[in-house]
């Protein structure tokens, strides 16, 4: 089976931040630098697979840096790259969005 890759520009955006949590690591990684356990106490309801795994989908498609710092115990801080970055006003539009609009009985 072969995937056709997606047409439109909107699609490909969609492609890239689609996921239960993906926006919401974006979300706290635009407020700054999180530690992964900072990142899972924010996000709430996340398991540490989930996040662990989320967080390397985004890493893989260039939107967050892992910095290791080699420390014992590990230390590990994740932030967004520039790529990342520049999906904050499409974010901060679906915001406003929400608030000029409210929620609906399907959400």
């Amino acid at each position: 089976m072969t995937l056709e890759k997606p047409s439109c520009p909107a699609e490909i955006t969609m492609t890239v931040i689609a996921g239960r949590w993906k926006l919401m690591v974006i979300y706290w990684l635009m407020q700054g630098t999180r530690r992964f356990n900072a990142l899972q106490r924010d996000l709430g309801a996340i398991t540490h697979r989930t996040l662990s795994k989320t967080l390397k989908e985004m890493e893989d498609d260039g939107l967050v840096q892992r910095h290791d710092h080699g420390e014992i115990p590990p230390r590990v801080d994740y932030s967004l790259t520039p790529k990342g970055a520049s999906l904050a006003p499409i974010l901060t539009a679906m915001q406003d969005w929400a608030v000029a609009h409210g929620t609906t009985n399907r959400l």
